[in-house]
């Protein structure tokens, strides 16, 4: 029975929580979680997660801390560098702290590799060797598990599928404008609308869009409700999505793709990918793949930081 700590750092709120892991095949189960929102100073923050840290230490002997953030980071050193979501926060360590006041390991990795790392464990992708695990929310990142091991790159920088380019001009996403993130995130998708509407409207079409806040989600009820400019916005969005991934299983030649968030809410993006990436994939790698919702869902984040503690002292035993 292992006991770990996971601590989620977002550039709006941090949570810190307590597991217990039986090591079977079941899904480890969360005691206790700590929630409040990230304060203004990255030193306030951590002293907060710290303090709450050491609240939920008391009693059980804890066998690890992971701790999932946005990158760029720095894993091996457990350095925040400069995330984009958290201002101020440059060359921080971020894993020195825990470890000094729990006395266990910390490991560090970026939200999108803890997400793939839980999907692996204990989701759509436990049981295979190859899986690339895409966030398509907020943003659109990317995780990769390769022969069975997380993959990271060089400098932690594997898998920002985002920055590809799947367009000449598109949505901007990652400061690019056409790039994977630009089209398939969630904001992406509103900026698309945003920027296909004037010429709709101007063709003497109508959209119920006109008259709400433009969101993922009010696109997805639009197109709920038959309309064919949302339609539209999610079969372009689509077409990219599945482009995109096609790139992907070119490159990594995976058994499964798992994608979470977006994905698993707009049902209406699973035919679409499936028919573009039949077209434009390597035949001999697309039919030793699949393309899946995650497995634990809306719940893969809470999930990730956990993964990360589990994943991290595993493989520093061997």
């Amino acid at each position: 029975m292992k006991k770990y700590l996971s601590v989620d750092i977002g550039g709006t709120k941090c949570a810190v929580s307590l597991w217990q892991d039986d090591c079977s095949a079941n899904l480890p189960k969360m005691l206790k979680k700590n929630r409040f929102a990230t304060l203004p100073t990255p030193e306030a923050t951590i002293a907060e997660l710290v303090s709450n840290a050491k609240e939920l230490a008391k009693g059980p002997v804890i066998d690890a801390v992971g701790i999932s953030c946005g990158g760029p980071l720095n894993s091996k050193k457990g350095m925040l560098l400069c995330p984009p979501n958290l201002p101020g926060w440059i060359n921080i360590d971020i894993v020195t702290p825990f470890q000094e006041a729990i006395g266990v390991p910390a490991f560090l990795q970026n939200d999108a590799n803890a997400c793939a790392l839980a999907e692996w464990l204990w989701g759509a992708g436990k049981g295979f060797q190859n899986v690339v695990f895409l966030t398509f929310g907020t943003g659109m990142g990317g995780g990769l598990i390769l022969d069975g091991k997380l993959y990271c790159g060089t400098n932690d920088m594997g898998g920002e599928v985002g920055h590809m380019r799947v367009a000449e001009d598109g949505p901007v996403g990652f400061n690019k404008r056409g790039s994977f993130e630009g089209y398939c995130s969630g904001g992406g998708i509103a900026r698309l609308a945003g920027e296909r509407m004037p010429a709709w409207l101007n063709a003497g079409k109508t959209t119920v869009l006109k008259d709400v806040d433009i969101t993922a989600k009010s696109i997805s009820e639009a197109a709920d409700a038959g309309d064919a400019f949302a339609l539209s916005v999610i079969e372009e969005c689509g077409e990219k999505l599945g482009l995109g991934i096609s790139n992907i299983i070119d490159i990594i030649n995976p058994e499964i793709v798992v994608i979470g968030s977006i994905y698993g809410r707009e049902k209406r993006f699973a035919p679409i990918v499936e028919r573009v990436v039949a077209h434009e994939a390597i035949p001999f790698s697309w039919e030793v793949c699949r393309i899946v919702y995650a497995g634990l869902g809306e719940s893969v984040g809470d999930f990730a930081a956990v993964a990360a503690a589990k994943y991290g002292q595993e493989q520093s035993v061997y």
